[in-house]
């Protein structure tokens, strides 16, 4: 494992990163669980609240297509918070701007419990993904700070480990919630996990990027930093990969809970259970990416096999959505849902991996590329999936198939896993480095 963090000079309130062994071994564990916690919070802002989408609906007597702008706002947010944070990050240090960050995503978060209507929680879901975004694009940034080569895509497998807890709590708890209270106690749980979480980011996590890799440019050297590695046409390809992949999983995200309980009856507490095991699977294959897969095949074979995999799920369930099998109930479909979520978990670590080897400089930029790029893709998807209703299941399943095929397409044609090149290979980033 290859590490190259260097320790910034100690200050009141940012914990030095130590080179001793030991301790290296207790930041080591500490700084994972607390980036766990940075990356679950997208989950924790969608899942708890996705059993609720139905009640929402009745509540503030919106349509359904407008209550999931409440996910299509927080989506966009994130994206574009994370084009604002990232190259903020390369200038500042990682933790100044994850604090402001976390301030705003807990106010934010605290007056949805309060939404009179859902275009003031569609505004305030725009503001709570824009503030969230500092915990996705840091926490990429510090394991780039930290980690390299098949080091670092072994830690992202462990992240998806730690932070596939949400997914598989966060709808439980939210159908739980649902039996005493009413929609916004999700929100109201939401902001107390997450002043939580800003308490131990400011107690707990160090500083990884030393003031001397710091990028004082502006506004200028940051967008030169993004021109150059979107120039460079492995990464930007990576990047679509995983961007067009996550458009399937966030497609399944929006779309489910209708899909799941409107259409085949489901109670909340049903779909919360589904979903939690779809969350199972997807970190199951997490692991046996990190633990089996990475360092003894391809970083490459892997996320192509993903992606072959995600098309097969979602060419079923259109499959199934379009009648072609008969009248199908709710276990095949569950069952192509579960495949499709467990084939995420050796797609977008590696699609993330591969394009972070890229670049060695500018890791907040590179991550903010990253997560734009998937948030925004997300952010379309989801209005699609209401398209025609909620009473069909065909544009979730179109919307995931399109997806899938795009991604792996741009994997293809612009990756080009089949040559003979240095994935690690750092590419010109426009900053002279």
């Amino acid at each position: 494992m290859s590490e190259h963090a260097p320790a910034p000079t100690p200050k009141a309130d940012h914990p030095p990163v130590t080179r001793h062994p030991a301790a290296t071994r207790r930041t080591g564990m500490l700084v994972t669980l607390v980036l766990g916690g940075l990356t679950a919070t997208p989950p924790l802002a969608m899942d708890m609240y996705l059993p609720s989408l139905p009640e929402v609906t009745r509540a503030l007597d919106a349509p359904a297509a407008t209550v999931q702008l409440t996910l299509t706002s927080c989506l966009a947010g994130m994206a574009l918070g994370q084009l604002i944070v990232g190259p903020m990050s390369d200038r500042w240090g990682r933790r100044r701007p994850l604090l402001a960050g976390l301030a705003v995503y807990l106010l934010a978060t605290a007056l949805c419990a309060v939404a009179p209507d859902v275009e003031t929680l569609v505004a305030l879901r725009l503001v709570q993904g824009l503030a969230g975004a500092a915990g996705i694009v840091i926490a990429r940034a510090v394991v780039r700070d930290l980690y390299d080569g098949v080091a670092m895509a072994r830690f992202f497998s462990t992240l998806m480990l730690i932070s596939g807890v949400a997914p598989i709590v966060a709808p439980l708890i939210g159908g739980q919630i649902l039996r005493v209270t009413d929609w916004r106690g999700v929100f109201v749980v939401l902001t107390a996990v997450g002043a939580l979480l800003a308490v131990v980011v400011w107690r707990r996590l160090p500083e990884t990027l030393a003031p001397a890799d710091r990028h004082g440019g502006g506004v200028g050297q940051a967008l030169r930093a993004m021109r150059g590695l979107l120039a460079d046409l492995p990464f930007t390809g990576y990047t679509l990969a995983g961007g067009f992949a996550f458009a399937a999983l966030f497609a399944y995200i929006s779309a489910s809970p209708f899909v799941i309980q409107e259409i085949y009856g489901a109670s909340p507490q049903t779909f919360s259970l589904l979903f939690g095991l779809n969350s199972v699977g997807l970190m199951i294959a997490g692991q046996i990416n990190g633990k089996v897969l990475v360092g003894r095949v391809s970083l490459d074979k892997v996320l192509g096999t993903g992606l072959a995999v995600i098309v097969l799920a979602a060419t079923a369930l259109l499959l199934m959505a379009c009648g072609a099998f008969g009248e199908t109930g709710l276990v095949p479909v569950a069952a192509a849902l579960f495949v499709l979520m467990s084939a995420m978990g050796i797609t977008l670590p590696n699609a993330q991996s591969l394009a972070l080897l890229r670049t060695r400089h500018a890791a907040g930029s590179a991550s903010a590329l990253l997560g734009t790029t998937s948030f925004l893709v997300g952010a379309v998807a989801s209005p699609l999936v209401g398209i025609a209703g909620e009473h069909t299941a065909v544009p979730m399943a179109v919307v995931q198939l399109a997806g899938a095929l795009v991604a792996a397409a741009c994997f293809v044609g612009m990756c080009r896993p089949w040559t003979a090149r240095q994935s690690t290979r750092a590419v010109s980033e426009g900053d002279g480095s």
